[in-house]
């Protein structure tokens, strides 16, 4: 596999602690359990239930002596408690994404992301962890126009997707104030990069468009293709959590913009991994979806000053890298 995380994002040892991944075994958690075990973490254990999450991202680690793997649901209280014992840090990732899916099935997005959120913020406050940091989304932006996104001004949300990470939000601003356990929210913008699966109903752009262009078939783009996004390398997600995770203790519970602060049209995106791959297919163009928005663009100020967050890989870099892995990615498994 890749040897990837050549940067170093932490100033602590970490073998002096431990660490959970909600999530661990999916495309963000599983990139940051990368990242701990290479680093030399003293504990990683992951909390998976394997629903969207897959074996093989985190196979290479099993047998790892810091690595532990706990196959639960979010959704129950006893793994969640079973999860952040011994535990210093928390990375909750563990979610059910896509704005699409929650329009299809909302009662069990809400099932996951909120119930499943509490019970895990209810654990972490019981166990006293020293830091607990969330997977927040833009998609809180909702309709909310203006450009860049900054944190404190949002719209109403225009998916039921969007309703539960904005009351992830609101739970992580009220253990604050009324039991004093503070968290950080990352607001993530359209993250890619390796291990992103580009099979299933709900897989994101950019794995659909590389898988597209190394199999000669037509991608599709939904509306008119200036859609934009501020599509985010995941090493520079990986940054944030650790960050994120080990910055001095908080004061209280708030959200970050995390991204690479630039804005890329899909037209562009295509026209980019078409270049990359040598491809000469034409898109294919559909209406647009449902409670998407057209344009995203973050202000990561706040990240900066908050936790020196220093995003180092570009969408060109992180396309390259993805384009790398997707390809060794088609030989090991056969696809």
């Amino acid at each position: 596999m890749m040897d990837m995380y050549q940067t170093k994002y932490h100033h602590v040892e970490l073998a002096d602690h431990s660490f959970l991944v909600t999530g661990g075994a999916g495309f963000i958690g599983s990139n940051l359990v990368e990242y701990l075990l290479k680093y030399g973490a003293g504990r990683v254990r992951v909390l998976d239930n394997f629903s969207t999450g897959s074996l093989a991202n985190i196979e290479q680690f099993l047998k790892h002596p810091s690595f532990e793997l706990l196959e639960g649901d979010i959704r129950n209280p006893d793994d969640c408690r079973k999860a952040v014992a011994e535990i210093d840090y928390v990375s909750h990732q563990a979610a059910l994404g896509s704005v699409p899916r929650s329009i299809n099935d909302p009662l069990t997005t809400n099932d996951v992301n909120i119930t499943g959120f509490l019970n895990m913020l209810v654990a972490a406050r019981d166990a006293g962890v020293k830091s607990f940091v969330y997977a927040a989304s833009s998609s809180t932006y909702g309709d909310h126009s203006a450009l860049p996104k900054v944190e404190d001004h949002i719209g109403s949300p225009l998916s039921p997707y969007a309703v539960t990470k904005y009351v992830n939000e609101l739970y992580a601003s009220v253990f604050s104030r009324t039991y004093g356990f503070h968290s950080i929210g990352l607001r993530y913008f359209n993250v890619f990069g390796p291990r992103q699966n580009p099979k299933g109903p709900y897989a994101a752009v950019i794995p659909l468009f590389i898988e597209a262009a190394l199999n000669g078939k037509v991608p599709f783009i939904n509306g008119d293709g200036e859609t934009s996004r501020d599509f985010t390398f995941i090493e520079n997600a990986v940054q944030a959590n650790i960050k994120a995770m080990l910055i001095p203790k908080l004061s209280n519970s708030g959200v970050v913009n995390i991204a690479f602060g630039e804005s890329t049209t899909l037209n562009k995106l295509w026209e980019t991994i078409a270049r990359l791959t040598d491809s000469d297919i034409k898109p294919e163009y559909r209406d647009e979806r449902r409670g998407d928005i057209k344009h995203s663009l973050a202000d990561i100020s706040r990240a900066k000053a908050l936790m020196d967050y220093e995003p180092q890989v570009s969408v060109l870099e992180g396309l390259s890298i993805a384009l790398n892995w997707y390809k060794e990615y088609r030989i090991i498994s056969g696809h």
